[in-house]
């Protein structure tokens, strides 16, 4: 791990560091001038706030980015913070369509470096891109000397506002379906144009998000039938996607969905699309907050989420990465051992009814939750569900349980998470990486730890730590994460997993690479179902 600048020495390298960089801090893009900033102590150089596209407002809310307004008062000044978008019931505002980025000291002499885009996580129904410094993700660029990029950090609307399905969006010529991801594209679309100009390589630029950012991920890996053009990055880290049911937009599961917000906000009837383009920000998100809570724990684990639109998303992951229609040549997928946990009734802990609604550890009603999970599917394949996962069984890193809990967690762990994970890194046109953290307790975003932000763990256990994000930055870099390893010749490294059929290990004592049959059979099981589920 590099050492941070002495105290000392700050204002000294501070200064020195506007001598030395001098324009570099600086960037001309075509629609204006941006003031960067430089830290000291991190030694990094960085802009915090750039707009990327026009504020979504008015007629534009729901509709996909438009271009970003010409900056026409000189420089801006970047160093300033920008709020999330709407959200919960007080969070946010609509003008956020800003991104930040941030890297080691740049000059025009030296070679471009690699790009790392990452979007933020939440359950698409909360988050946001803008950062502190140290930046999230620093940790992976900190781990070593021997990796160079840039993060970019954007913004995205979220919930009603990122994710509204229906026919009438469909149908309207201002507003457009998953405006949350087409937001996210337009930063790929302003990568690719502009990160040039400070220092990136366009060519060479990794996607990464977790929870709902590697799903967002997941979204970008299949979009457009894998031929988006021109390529906007080779390279996607998924870590633990949030990948949720994924119905047509005009199914009627997503119908519903409209036809709740209109009606929750006083806009139900033949102008309801207008009128939720004109009714006040607190209204929608009120009443996005209460959809999305309707359906924490029965049929759908939250509410708002990508839905397949026919032009961005016009297939399934199961069927897109069948057929290997892929935007990635390196695909690398992390999922947690327990991470279906955070997603489930906790009531299916309990002996006695939890919850609303109400659930409990008895099988009856592990039973119900699993019909209220998979409501489309026949007895026979919640049958063959049961076959996979036993009221006593095992899996990869798990060697025995017998709770339902853990049954049902499972279940929701590989129909949402791991199989995403899996199928999405395994699809990737050159080489394929899949890997499971499994340090206690292993549930959704524990392992965030090692390389989000600035953690006191990454100094008490380095080996983790250089092993674990070490791995990360190697293959940012490179497209192989085992390039610049950091841990000795004997530590196991990331398998790849076409050719050894083996996962990453990340365990309490160190690393293992391990074999995925289980893996391999239950998502074979979750494809043959998948339209059923749907996903």
């Amino acid at each position: 791990m590099l050492s941070h600048p002495p105290n000392a020495l700050l204002l000294v390298i501070f200064s020195l560091a506007f001598i030395i960089q001098g324009q570099e801090l600086t960037a001309s893009l075509d629609y204006g001038t941006f003031q960067g900033s430089y830290n000291a102590q991190y030694n990094l150089s960085y802009w915090r706030k750039i707009p990327f596209a026009a504020p979504p407002v008015g007629e534009n809310r729901f509709r996909a980015p438009q271009p970003p307004m010409p900056i026409t008062n000189g420089t801006y000044d970047s160093e300033q913070t920008f709020d999330y978008c709407p959200q919960r019931t007080e969070n946010g505002t609509e003008d956020c369509l800003y991104l930040g980025l941030y890297s080691r000291p740049w000059t025009s002499s030296a070679p471009l470096r690699p790009v790392v885009v990452v979007f933020f996580g939440g359950a698409f129904i909360e988050g946001g891109g803008s950062f502190s410094i140290p930046p999230a993700g620093y940790p992976v660029l900190n781990v070593s000397s021997s990796n160079d990029f840039i993060f970019v950090y954007p913004n995205y609307r979220v919930n009603a506002f990122g994710f509204l399905p229906g026919r009438e969006i469909a149908s309207s010529p201002t507003s457009d379906l998953n405006p949350g991801l087409l937001d996210q594209q337009a930063v790929l679309i302003w990568t690719h144009k502009y990160i040039e100009h400070f220092g990136g390589d366009p060519k060479n630029v990794s996607i990464w998000g977790q929870s709902a950012g590697a799903g967002s991920v997941v979204a970008h890996v299949i979009a457009n039938r894998g031929r988006t053009d021109p390529p906007l990055f080779s390279k996607a880290l998924a870590s633990s996607p949030f990948w949720p049911k994924t119905y047509k937009y005009d199914d009627p599961e997503a119908q519903a969905i409209y036809d709740n917000l209109a009606n929750l906000t006083g806009c139900a009837g033949p102008e309801s699309l207008s009128c939720l383009k004109s009714v006040d920000v607190q209204t929608i998100r009120t009443a996005a907050l209460a959809i999305s809570g309707s359906h924490t724990y029965n049929t759908s684990s939250y509410t708002w989420s990508p839905v397949i639109d026919g032009k961005f998303l016009t297939q399934s992951l199961s069927q897109a990465t069948f057929k290997g229609q892929v935007n990635i040549d390196f695909g690398w997928g992390m999922y947690n051992t327990h991470e279906g946990e955070n997603f489930i009734a906790p009531g299916l802990a309990d002996a006695v009814d939890t919850g609303s609604p109400p659930f409990n550890s008895s099988t009856a009603s592990f039973n119900n939750w699993l019909r209220g999970f998979l409501p489309g599917f026949s007895q026979r394949n919640l049958e063959r569900v049961l076959e996979l996962y036993p009221p006593v069984g095992s899996s990869e890193e798990i060697p025995f349980y017998n709770t339902t809990y853990t049954q049902a967690g499972l279940i929701y762990r590989d129909v949402v998470l791991a199989c995403p994970t899996y199928w999405t890194a395994r699809a990737a046109h050159k080489k394929s990486y899949v890997g499971e953290y499994s340090i206690s307790p292993a549930t959704h975003g524990s392992d965030t730890e090692w390389w989000n932000q600035v953690n006191p763990i990454q100094k008490t256990q380095p080996f983790i730590y250089q092993g674990y994000a070490g791995a990360f930055a190697s293959f940012f870099q490179t497209g192989d994460p085992n390039a610049h390893k950091l841990t000795n010749a004997s530590v196991p490294g990331v398998p790849e997993n076409w050719r050894t059929g083996e996962e990453f290990s990340v365990e309490t004592d160190g690393f293992a690479n391990v074999r995925v049959d289980s893996l391999n059979a239950r998502c074979g099981f979750w494809r043959q179902v998948a339209d059923d589920v749907p996903i």
